[in-house]
């Protein structure tokens, strides 16, 4: 079995999540003592298994008998939790594998986070871990939760005990962690298992992952992330885990770290929150941007069916919280469900004459518990709903507990979800939740409600859509590789237009016909071998955005005007960048017609390779219509990196034009994605514009720039 294996994944953490015992090294009888508490949960919890405080300085704790050292306990060990001074870590560390310990929970801190003195320190810890055969969460975490009722393990130090229910739910951060228990309690979201991951020495969000795909009491997975141990690794365990149960995160750290020194467009659009978008889009995961919106979605996923399309129908009885609603649906990418006849005959059939019956049916205010019932079974029978919204502003004249109940009883035996909007005071929603027994999600507001509907059809047509592949093409590595290793070779970063051209050529990319003229009388041989008209553009290495120095001429009709051009381009040249290196002047057949599109990509420090799609030209930055993917990309992502742009029904063919062959460029990226697998001593590549047209032989780019490290260049892979 490989480290990846689900199968291999299970047995090595449930000496962690499944233990008969647990030590508590470190166990104290102060009250707020982080161990001491961690105890006190795990008694309180009433864990099933066999509990062991260890102490040398005490006899008993929490009125269990104490043990000098985990090797004097009599029993079994299964887990440990070490709760120690940092420097007497290592020491109970060794302890524990010399009894045979199989899993570790290291609460200390002083590890990798505090420096480098931290950083030797927890490669020592993990030497031990490793040689002893254990597995360990931490160090410099809060702990691990496992309510099934053979298990009943709470050991954390979290001061809110879960409730017992499907989420699996993981944070880095040991604060988080606590707030986040006592969120899901205050909501009533039940945990399954949860875990504090802290430094993630050993024990990943990847192994985790693994852990939960085929748990049969965990239906939803929810992750706080501050980073990607493996972003690679993440990505095959996340695609394979997301068509099974829904995956949503946080992940914190929104930055553009390694943007401002990029050398090209596709490496000043990005930043380590695309590459973090890009990467959770092509995983299946949804992101959510807040702590609160990760809640918010969470309660929608936790008990409610999937929506089979985006078509809402809207009941309120009151006309301003419809609206907000509608647009929040609408700016979310939903839809307002278009009622039939029939559907609409029969709600009016018991309703006031002033209420309306259109999407959003408006019952007024003077509706209760019976109309709300009446009414929301009768628009979830009609076939063109996918999903209901129930908006509620309590009146003087109803109780709204009552209210909220009739909904909630109205919408059980529905296969379509239904979410609920009670707009009143806190005391008035916690009643409602009081009340127990099956229930749907409620929130305080319209856009609330309209997120979380929103993110349960992206995952329907997340889990749903086919799974890519990674075409095969036939490429001419060698000679690309040639190219690339005689720039490498002078240590030159980047390559001259010329030789960006011969390496696309050579992965099947076309690039319209050009030469590079160094002198006049180059110059005139490629104007009369390419025929007119032409482009000319300046060569230089140190010039990223030509048209900023005038250094493009287009339309030149002869070799005249060819002379003419190439004159004032090296002029513009020197004059705006005296100490550029020019090799000359690139002479292009003139394309026309078409769209002005990019082929990108750029490397990021964490994730490696993205590469993007987008409209193209002068204006890329501008514009800004682009979309990224992490490598390696199939081919369903690269459909989707095009449908997701902004423009992208301008490619389809608006007002009698004729649409363009998308794929074509879609093979391009493809083909970039396979040139960036070969060779990992690429860093940056531009091809822009990159011109789509309506045949795939009129598609090709026109400009190119690639960027290499001439360090790590290598043969290819």
């Amino acid at each position: 079995m490989t480290p990846d294996d689900p199968a291999a994944a299970r047995p090595s953490l449930d000496g962690i999540f499944r233990p008969k015992s647990v030590a508590v090294i470190g166990a104290s009888r102060k009250r707020g003592h982080l161990a001491r508490e961690l105890l006190h949960n795990l008694v309180s919890f009433e864990f099933e298994g066999k509990a062991f405080p260890v102490n040398p300085g005490a006899d008993v704790v929490h009125s269990i008998k104490c043990y000098p050292t985990v090797e004097d306990v009599p029993d079994a060990v299964d887990l440990a939790v070490i709760v120690v001074p940092r420097e007497h870590v290592l020491a109970a560390a060794e302890a524990c594998g010399r009894k045979g310990v199989n899993g570790l929970i290291v609460i200390s801190s002083g590890f990798r986070e505090v420096g480098p003195a931290g950083v030797e320190r927890e490669r020592e810890l993990m030497a031990i871990v490793r040689r002893h055969g254990m597995r360990m969460i931490g160090p410099n975490c809060m702990g691990v939760i496992n309510t099934h009722p053979a298990v009943r393990l709470n050991a954390t130090f979290a001061p809110t005990p879960p409730l017992r229910g499907s989420v699996g739910f993981l944070s880095q951060s040991g604060a988080m962690g606590v707030a986040i228990l006592e969120n899901a309690r205050r909501l009533g979201l039940g945990i399954s298992m949860f875990a504090s991951m802290g430094n993630k020495a050993d024990v990943s969000g990847n192994d985790l992952l693994q852990y939960w795909e085929d748990d049969p009491e965990t239906s939803l997975v929810l992750m706080y992330l501050e980073s990607f141990g493996n972003p690679r690794n993440f990505t095959q365990i996340a695609r394979r885990v997301t068509r099974k149960k829904p995956v949503v995160a946080v992940k914190a750290g929104r930055t553009a770290a390694g943007a401002a020194a990029a050398a090209s467009h596709t490496g000043a659009l990005a930043g380590t929150d695309v590459a973090v978008d890009a990467l959770l889009s092509q995983c299946g995961v949804l992101r959510a941007v807040t702590v609160e919106e990760l809640f918010d979605v969470a309660l929608a996923l936790h008990g409610q069916p999937l929506p089979a399309g985006r078509n809402v129908a809207l009941l309120t009885d009151a006309g301003g919280p419809a609206i907000m609603a509608t647009d929040a649906l609408v700016g979310c990418g939903m839809e307002l469900a278009k009622l039939s006849e029939a559907t609409q005959a029969a709600l009016a059939d018991g309703l006031s004459p002033d209420s309306s019956v259109r999407n959003p049916v408006d019952m007024l205010g003077h509706a209760g518990g019976a109309d709300y019932a009446r009414c929301l079974k009768i628009i979830l029978a009609d076939p063109g709903v996918d999903a209901v919204i129930c908006l509620y502003v309590p009146p003087v004249m109803h109780d709204p507990v009552e209210v909220a109940h009739a909904i909630f009883d109205a919408a059980q035996a529905s296969p379509k979800p239904v979410l609920c909007v009670l707009m009143a005071r806190g005391e008035v929603i916690d009643a409602v939740k009081r009340r127990g027994g099956p229930s749907l999600p409620v929130y305080e507001f319209p856009e609330s409600a309209a997120r979380a509907l929103a993110a349960m059809a992206r995952y329907r047509e997340l889990r749903d859509r086919a799974p890519g592949e990674i075409p095969a093409f036939r490429v001419d590595a060698a000679a690309a590789g040639a190219v690339m290793e005689a720039a490498a070779r002078q240590g030159r970063e980047h390559l001259s237009a010329d030789e960006a051209a011969r390496v696309l050529a050579a992965y099947g990319i076309r690039m319209v016909p050009s030469r590079l003229a160094r002198n006049r009388d180059e110059l005139r041989a490629a104007v009369r071998d390419l025929g007119t008209p032409v482009v000319l553009k300046i060569s230089s290495p140190d010039i990223v955005h030509k048209t900023e120095i005038g250094g493009v001429v287009l339309d030149v009709q002869s070799a005249a005007q060819a002379e003419v051009a190439f004159d004032a381009l090296l002029h513009r040249a020197r004059a705006a960048k005296p100490d550029a290196v020019i090799e000359g002047v690139v002479v292009q057949r003139m394309a026309r017609g078409g769209h002005e599109m990019i082929v990108g990509m750029t490397t990021d420090p964490s994730f490696g390779p993205l590469l993007m799609a987008g409209f193209g030209g002068i204006h890329v930055e501008v514009l800004r219509d682009v979309a990224f993917r992490v490598h390696p990309v199939t081919d369903r992502d690269a459909a989707e990196m095009v449908q997701s742009l902004r423009g992208s029904p301008l490619l389809a063919g608006v007002r009698g034009a004729a649409p363009a062959c998308t794929e074509a460029y879609v093979e391009a990226l493809l083909r970039v994605d396979r040139l960036v697998h070969d060779f990992v001593g690429i860093r940056e590549l531009d091809v822009n514009p990159f011109l789509v047209a309506e045949t795939a032989a009129e598609c090709m780019g026109l400009d190119a720039r690639i960027r290499i490290d001439p360090s790590a260049f290598g043969q290819p892979a």
